[in-house]
């Protein structure tokens, strides 16, 4: 009983996590929302919402603050892994669309080998070998649809979707004793506050004339809406983990791409060649692959 718990959280944060994709492209395109703006909203009401969350229920929120050293690895989270990995995602969207941006993170895991591999200075398993060349292979499927000569998005949309993959691998390593030590959701709540309001005092989102775009009932509606999917699909993912192994975390996490692929076809009639689709089947089973076998391992 506890792990099928575990399955419903996991697909039902993956399948939430999958609808953000398309909610922003769709914000993006047909409203004067630009990505600063958006993400300070979003990352700004998002942690407010979980610290507020976490202060009804009896929890020290300010308990952090009072270690230097946490503080500072506080701080440098929010603002390089939370808000780097939130905007290198919503930007990769911008100049693309979501379902290449949500294929895109899966790039991830290839960092993470790397920047262990040059810290232990060897090279990294056969098995890992294996994954990083298997999932290459199905970016570049997915990218080019086959074809060599013809890259299926701009250079600025692929630069961006690398920094998804890196931005997302240091959110991956960076945090691991700051969650260990404290409470995962409270350095996640803390980290999107901190990510939120610096972007927020960077573009000066105060003097921005996007408010009034919240006068539209239907923008208003889908900015909650995407803010509350993408908080609740986080909470479900964290409580997953509780119930269930991290192989299979990674394997039905692939439902997130699905999902968001799911809706691009539906709401704006996103298509993929049949090479692209071959590309993310060989990206999806390569990064599962990673997991299983480090597992092993």
């Amino acid at each position: 009983m506890q792990r099928l718990k575990g399955i419903i959280f996991i697909v039902s944060g993956a399948m939430l996590w999958g609808a953000t994709g398309p909610l922003m492209e769709w914000l993006l395109n047909h409203t004067s929302l630009t990505v600063s703006f958006m993400l300070t909203i979003r990352l700004s009401v998002a942690g407010m919402i979980l610290i507020t969350y976490l202060l009804l229920t009896g929890k020290n929120i300010f308990g952090i603050w009072q270690h230097k050293l946490w503080g500072r690895q506080l701080i440098v989270f929010g603002i390089v892994g939370m808000l780097g990995v939130q905007f290198a995602f919503v930007a990769a969207i911008h100049e693309s669309n979501a379902v290449l941006a949500t294929l895109l993170q899966f790039l991830a895991p290839i960092f993470v080998v790397a920047y262990v591999s040059l810290s232990l200075k060897k090279w990294p398993p056969k098995y890992q070998v294996i994954g990083i060349i298997g999932t290459l292979m199905g970016l570049f499927l997915l990218l080019t649809n086959a074809s060599f000569d013809n890259l299926l998005i701009s250079p600025k949309a692929l630069l961006w979707g690398v920094a998804v993959g890196l931005t997302f691998a240091f959110y991956t390593l960076y945090p691991a004793r700051l969650m260990r030590e404290w409470n995962v959701l409270l350095v996640v709540g803390w980290g999107m506050l901190i990510g939120g309001l610096t972007l927020g005092i960077v573009s000066r989102v105060w003097l921005s004339n996007q408010w009034v775009v919240f006068t539209d009932l239907k923008t208003l509606l889908l900015m909650v809406a995407l803010i509350f999917f993408g908080t609740v699909a986080f909470i479900l993912f964290l409580s997953s983990m509780k119930y269930i192994t991290a192989v299979e975390t990674s394997i039905l996490s692939s439902i997130e791409p699905l999902t968001a692929m799911i809706i691009s076809v539906i709401v704006f009639g996103t298509s993929l060649g049949l090479w692209q689709l071959v590309g993310v089947f060989v990206m999806l089973v390569c990064v599962t692959w990673l997991s299983i076998a480090g597992e092993k391992a």
